[in-house]
């Protein structure tokens, strides 16, 4: 059975943006990280390790997030899709959306953001 297992709305402080300012100072991010995969023996058995563990995933973006200062936030959506592929091998397809809440665009806006999809068919 196929299924969808979802980290929704990640919320880390970073260093990323265009602006060196934004690399200086650093602001607020929010990550959703939607994962698709066969759930069935850990549905069934209940066993943790026939799935993903969420909480290694979150662990794995927050040093995404901490650990580099990227200009755009297509590569940090780039970046943490890529790496959850390669290292959970029971993930077929992963989407990462990252916001970028009010950003520097000259007057008001919520929120800047994109969403990147990826499949290992497409790799």
């Amino acid at each position: 059975m196929l299924a969808t297992v979802r980290l929704v709305n990640s919320v880390f402080y970073a260093h990323h943006g265009v602006m060196q300012e934004e690399h200086r100072l650093g602001g607020r991010f929010e990550v959703d990280v939607a994962m698709d995969l066969d759930v069935d023996a850990a549905a069934t058995e209940d066993d943790l390790s026939k799935t993903v563990n969420y909480e290694r995933v979150y662990a794995f973006i927050k040093e995404v997030m901490l650990a580099n200062k990227f200009y755009l936030i297509e590569k940090i959506a780039y970046t943490i899709a890529h790496e959850v592929l390669n290292h959970y091998p029971k993930v077929m397809a992963v989407e990462v959306t990252v916001r970028k809440p009010n950003p520097p665009v000259g007057g008001p806006c919520d929120r800047a953001e994109v969403t990147y999809r990826v499949s290992r068919d497409s790799l």
